[in-house]
C-alpha cells in the first residue's frame, strides 16, 4: 500500500441517503432505490451511497427465514444479473450516477456476504466489496469478506466500508494508505446509538485527512428501527451535511480537492506515521 501524495483535479459531488426499505421486498426496495438514485443526480451528484442491506432491509429474522428471496446472486467476476435490479441499472445510466448499495449476495461458492454493490453510470452491477468486519449476530448469516475495496470515479479514489468496519481505525486507516480521498460507509445504526454513529465517522475522517460519506438506514419497527443521522464530513471531521434522527432525505455535498490538499498539507498525520510503534513497551513503574 502506499501513502496518498496526490489529489485529485476537480471536485466531486456526492450524495447519502437515509430512507426506509422494507423487509424481504426487494422489487419494491429497488424502486425506491432507483428513484433515490435519480433525485441525486438532478441534484448533480456524480456518486450517491444508499444504507446497508438496503436491497432487502437489514431485518435479521426475515434474511434468515428467506435468502433466496432476499438475496442477489454474484457470477465468478462479481457482476449481479439479477433482472430485479433493472430499474437501478436504468436509473443509475440515465442520471449520470454511480451508486453504491446494500445488498446481501450469494457467491458461487456458497457463502452469503453483505456487500455494498456497485452500479456504475452505464448500469452494470458488480459487487464492490464485502463487509469484513461483521456485527454480532450477522455471524450466524453471513460470511466476513476477506479484503479491502476501492472504487475509482474520474480521478477520485473511494475506500469502501460498511457500517461496522468503520467502527475500526484500522479499516479506515488501510484505505487511506491505498490512496483513498475519501470514505464510503452504508450502515444500519440502531436508535439509541446516535453517539457512537456520529463519532465513529467524524473520527476517520480526522484520523486519515480524508473526506467521509456516512448513509444509514432510518425508520422500521424495534428491535429493528434506524436513526438517520446520515452525513458527510470534511477531513477534519467538521459535518459538511447531516440529516435529521427521522425522515427519508437525500443530502449532497461537493467534495473539494483544494480542502483536501489543504488539510493535508496541515495535518501530515499519514506522510508522518511510524510504520512501526516503537517496538516492545515499556514498563514503568509508578
Amino acid at each position: 500500500m502506499t501513502q496518498p501524495r496526490t489529489v485529485p483535479r476537480s471536485p466531486l459531488t456526492v450524495a447519502t441517503v437515509q430512507a426506509t426499505p422494507t423487509p424481504g421486498d426487494v422489487v419494491g426496495n429497488v424502486v425506491v432505490a432507483a428513484d433515490l438514485v435519480r433525485q441525486a443526480g438532478e441534484r448533480g451528484a456524480r456518486v450517491a451511497v444508499l444504507p446497508e442491506l438496503f436491497l432487502c432491509a437489514y431485518h435479521p429474522p426475515v434474511l434468515a427465514a428467506d435468502p433466496a428471496g432476499t438475496d442477489v446472486a454474484a457470477d465468478p467476476a462479481g457482476m449481479v444479473a439479477d433482472p430485479r435490479l433493472d430499474p437501478l441499472r436504468v436509473a443509475a445510466r440515465e442520471a449520470g450516477v454511480t451508486a453504491l448499495v446494500g445488498a446481501a449476495v450469494r457467491h458461487p461458492d456458497g457463502r452469503r456476504t453483505i456487500a455494498a454493490l456497485v452500479v456504475d453510470r452505464a448500469g452494470e452491477v458488480r459487487v464492490g466489496y464485502d463487509k469484513q468486519q461483521l456485527w454480532g449476530d450477522e455471524r450466524e448469516l453471513f460470511t466476513a469478506g476477506d479484503r479491502g475495496a476501492t472504487l475509482l470515479v474520474d480521478d477520485w479514489r473511494l475506500g469502501l466500508g460498511i457500517c461496522y468496519d468503520g467502527c475500526f481505525p484500522e479499516h479506515g486507516r488501510a484505505a487511506a494508505l491505498d490512496g483513498a480521498h475519501a470514505y464510503l460507509c452504508p450502515s444500519g445504526y440502531l436508535a439509541g446509538s446516535a453517539h457512537r454513529r456520529d463519532l465513529y465517522y467524524a473520527a476517520r475522517a480526522l484520523d486519515n485527512t480524508m473526506f467521509v460519506v456516512f448513509a444509514n438506514a432510518v425508520g422500521g419497527v424495534d428491535p429493528w428501527q434506524f436513526n438517520g443521522g446520515a452525513a458527510i464530513y470534511d477531513p477534519e471531521g467538521r459535518v459538511l451535511v447531516r440529516g435529521a434522527d427521522d425522515g427519508a432525505a437525500v443530502l449532497v455535498a461537493t467534495l473539494d480537492p483544494a480542502v483536501l490538499g489543504a488539510t493535508r498539507a496541515a495535518h501530515s498525520m499519514l506522510v508522518d506515521r511510524l510504520s512501526e510503534q516503537g517496538g516492545p513497551r515499556a514498563s514503568i513503574p509508578g
